[in-house]
């Protein structure tokens, strides 16, 4: 045995848990004592012997076949992006020496496009902090802004759960995607310090997290009901950059010519405006004729 996490064996387990016999044609017949589907059910449903299916669960065997992990994605019901992870969590690959984690800088031309951009934009790291926003993106939340952690604050709070009238839904794709940016690094001091306070300071985060949910990172559309302006219908867009691992551009904008649009375009007025008010004057040089000659061009 090693000391070494069993992410794959925690992994199928959680999803064989969630698959029902119906799902996979396995008629029931009397009670059943364990949610979803038995190892063995597993094991014959993807064509190998239950005692090889044990040791994958109990981490007694860390070296399936790309074969096997596909066989086990199609009996589980997973998705490309599910697949995706599970084929990496059973990728054989030593071990490397974790080094200190090193803080997570967005690259200059991304930061100085974040503040020009008129829609609300904003940089997550791989593990959901807010590395860099635009001020129309902390006026559509106060929460949206440099050194929030998504996860801490959609879970922990209030304030910002009340921005989504879907709050159980969204919660379930936020963790999936979380999950999904992590991928196999579990060992990182700073995921183990996010998970372990959300685990127990929220209910609701320690359910989905036991689900092992993967969901790739990608486009939504989102509803928000601002306090300001009401309810909004924006579209999310995910993109990812460039020479930074792990960090994504997140760019929120509605379609035009909507009641959203118009609302978000007032939200960018008050915000501008606001930002100007509170904008130290400019020195403005005095002007004099020989200023003035020399900055029109001759006739």
């Amino acid at each position: 045995m090693t000391d070494e996490p069993n992410l794959l064996g925690e992994y199928v387990r959680a999803r064989r848990q969630l698959v029902t016999p119906e799902q996979v044609g396995i008629p029931v017949l009397g009670v059943r004592r364990v949610p979803g589907l038995r190892r063995e059910e597993v094991a014959m449903l993807a064509g190998i012997s239950a005692d090889y299916y044990l040791r994958l669960e109990q981490g007694r065997d860390r070296n399936p076949s790309v074969q096997v992990l596909e066989s086990l994605a199609r009996v589980l019901r997973l998705d490309d992006a599910a697949t995706a992870h599970l084929l990496r969590l059973g990728a054989d690959k030593p071990r490397r020496r974790r080094r200190r984690p090193r803080r997570e800088t967005v690259p200059p031309g991304i930061a100085k496009l974040v503040a020009t951009l008129p829609l609300p934009a904003l940089v997550e790291g791989r593990y959901f902090d807010v590395l860099a926003a635009n001020a129309l993106a902390t006026a559509l939340s106060p929460r949206l802004a440099v050194g929030v952690n998504r996860l801490r604050d959609v879970f922990l709070g209030p304030a910002d759960q009340a921005l989504y009238p879907d709050w159980e839904n969204a919660t379930v794709g936020l963790v999936a995607g979380f999950r999904e940016s992590v991928g196999t690094d579990t060992d990182d001091p700073r995921f183990i310090e996010l998970v372990g306070e959300l685990s127990l300071a929220s209910p609701r985060f320690r359910q989905l997290w036991a689900r092992h949910d993967v969901e790739a990172c990608e486009g939504a559309a989102k509803h928000i009901d601002h306090p300001q302006v009401g309810g909004l219908q924006l579209n999310r867009e995910r993109l990812g950059i460039g020479g930074a691992a792990g960090q994504t551009l997140v760019i929120y904008h509605p379609d035009p010519g909507t009641d959203s649009a118009d609302k978000l375009a007032l939200l960018a007025s008050a915000t501008q405006t606001r930002a100007m008010r509170d904008e130290p004057p400019a020195s403005v040089p005095p002007v004099t004729d020989r200023a003035v000659s020399s900055s029109w061009p001759m006739p």
